[in-house]
């Protein structure tokens, strides 16, 4: 969620502290969005830059920031989860340094057109890259039990099975095509939620995350950056809900060697421990101050991660 032109970067000085980025070094930055990380990075250190983003519209924003750092900052179209072949299509096989800012963009969410929030009626769109299947595809063609199954599991809302008969109810008299309608509709069925947030929240990442594949993207961009980063590189997430955040600091702990060892009843626990190529850089993820909450309500749920390839460790 960072940008910039009054967008601002969440936890952008933690970022650069643990990125570390150093004159000379390659770095990426996964999620250009606004390019708020990419200019923090590109300020502080004499690097060079390449920055993904799946939307082409981050892409044609970036143009500006590139010719303000030529020959320094270099933008790729496609999504972080193919940061292998994409870097590889450009003879980049090792970097020292991954950021990725995981989610929507502050633009995205601020684009009435895009679909993506309910705090404005557009149309039900949602897809980060103007491809494939639209919220509104999924609304009006899911089965209600499997509507019911997204909105449970990737919104983690316990009311799934109440929205989704309304939503069936909903459509049968006209298709719901716009995020106002969709919202109209969860708000008539659940009742005001006490933290305040509007109580569609929980529906409409659901549908985003299942519109653009997000977890899936996830799960493939942090393999994919942990096979790219020269020793002492580092990768940086920044994750903005628990659903997020789970998959990334399972994958660290994972790296870095700090899973539970097996019971002393199972067989793998006969097996020479493997050797971690990484190491988890902080154990408790980094939180935005109060300070920064205050100025920016949207950073309140972000969480930053770090994890560090061992000297020895072999990409």
């Amino acid at each position: 969620m960072s940008g910039t032109g009054g967008h601002i970067p969440v936890l952008l000085p933690e970022v650069l502290t643990a990125l570390a980025p150093r004159d000379g070094g390659v770095y990426l930055d996964g999620t250009f969005g606004g390019g708020g990380y990419a200019r923090g990075i590109l300020q502080a250190a004499a690097c060079t830059l390449w920055a993904i983003d799946r939307d082409p519209d981050a892409i044609a924003r970036g143009a500006a920031l590139a010719s303000e750092f030529p020959g320094r900052l270099h933008l790729l179209h496609g999504r972080f989860g193919d940061m292998l072949s994409l870097l590889d299509g450009q003879g980049v096989r090792q970097l020292d340094g991954v950021v990725l800012d995981l989610g929507v963009s502050s633009f995205q969410l601020d684009q009435a057109e895009r679909g993506f929030s309910f705090r404005f009626d557009g149309p039900l769109d949602m897809r980060m890259d103007h491809s494939g299947a639209t919220a509104a595809d999924l609304v009006n063609t899911l089965g209600e039990a499997e509507l019911a199954d997204t909105l449970y599991t990737l919104g983690e809302e316990r009311a799934s099975r109440r929205i989704a008969k309304a939503i069936v109810a909903a459509r049968a008299e006209a298709p719901i095509m716009t995020t106002g309608r969709l919202a109209s509709v969860i708000r008539a069925v659940l009742p005001p939620d006490r933290s305040g947030h509007h109580p569609a929240t929980r529906s409409f990442q659901a549908l985003r995350i299942r519109v653009n594949d997000e977890l899936g993207e996830i799960e493939r961009a942090l393999a994919q950056a942990a096979r790219l980063l020269a020793p002492g590189g580092r990768l940086v997430v920044v994750s903005f809900h628990s659903l997020e955040d789970r998959l990334v600091k399972t994958f660290m702990t994972a790296e870095g060697g700090r899973l539970p060892a097996p019971s002393r009843y199972d067989p793998r626990g006969l097996l020479p421990a493997k050797v971690a190529g990484f190491k988890v850089v902080s154990a408790k993820a980094v939180k935005p101050s109060e300070a920064e909450c205050a100025a920016n309500p949207r950073a309140r749920s972000a969480r930053l991660r770090t994890l560090e390839r061992l000297p020895g460790g072999v990409a």
